[in-house]
């Protein structure tokens, strides 16, 4: 996830919601600071929090990591 696909991603999905980073912190049982992060490129979730939040969204990993399009 180096060029932050995932992170950028994320923010648009949850943009598209209307969806703060606390509230989808709150969700994931991570702090708003944690999502920031992700958002950012500076840390990544583990493989289950990945998945969960592809299932949260409606989307396939693959999509989240930029494998594959919607």
């Amino acid at each position: 996830m180096k060029n932050n696909y995932f992170g950028k991603t994320l923010k648009e999905l949850r943009e598209s919601k209307n969806i703060s980073q606390r509230k989808l912190g709150e969700f994931f049982g991570v702090a708003n600071q944690t999502i920031s992060s992700w958002e950012k490129g500076i840390n990544e979730p583990d493989l289950d929090t990945l998945i969960k939040i592809a299932e949260f969204f409606e989307v396939s990993t693959d999509y989240l990591l930029g494998i594959e399009e919607i």
